[in-house]
């Protein structure tokens, strides 16, 4: 092979490789209706946990939807690298489900990229108020916005900072730290065999 076809393949190698890295740290796009709030029936909804929850739009169509502004504490998920729950994990839960059992009416603002989980990153409001700043009101959640921006709300972004900056410190740990914790804690247990599975 002579020097320049060599040189025109390693160029095509090298904008290929970029090609894809750009491609898989790109953020994917809300293919769903998005920016805009949409009603979501209150029944329809799963609530994992005081972050999370899940919507079953019909039998085969379910949503979950990582909510935006807020990083609540964690419960226990053993699927997830979580082999124990967090302190406030399950009142953070509790909180959820309680707020959204009594909602009147619940809508969802979806940004207009998923996750890279493909979860719906989105707002939920429950009868007009942000739920987010609801749960950071009650001391059950830190603020996100910091590390990871305004996901084009900068409305609502500037409502959870302000209710971060009124909630004091929180009684417990940032939960993106409990998150490191318990991955190091799980391979050191599965390491052993001694992780539990359930």
């Amino acid at each position: 092979m002579r020097r320049a076809d060599r040189t025109i393949v390693i160029t095509g190698l090298v904008v290929l490789i970029s090609s894809l890295a750009v491609a898989q740290t790109a953020p994917k796009r809300q293919t769903r209706p998005h920016g805009t709030r949409i009603a979501v029936p209150p029944a329809l909804l799963q609530i994992d946990d005081g972050d999370t929850v899940e919507i079953h739009w019909s039998r085969t169509d379910h949503e979950i939807v990582r909510i935006l502004g807020i990083d609540t504490p964690e419960t226990r998920h053993p699927a997830h690298n979580l082999p124990y729950g967090q302190a406030f994990g399950e009142e953070a839960r509790a909180f959820a489900r309680g707020a959204f059992a009594v909602a009147g009416r619940v809508e969802l603002m979806r940004a207009s990229t998923i996750d890279p989980f493909d979860r719906t990153l989105g707002y939920l409001f429950i009868d007009g108020r942000n739920y987010s700043t609801m749960i950071l009101k009650a001391r059950l959640a830190a603020e996100s916005i910091t590390p990871f921006g305004d996901n084009g709300f900068p409305r609502e972004a500037a409502e959870v900072m302000d209710a971060a900056k009124a909630q004091g410190p929180l009684p417990f740990e940032p939960p993106h730290v409990f998150r490191a914790r318990m991955r190091d804690l799980s391979d050191w247990l599965r390491a052993r065999g001694e992780y539990p599975d359930r």
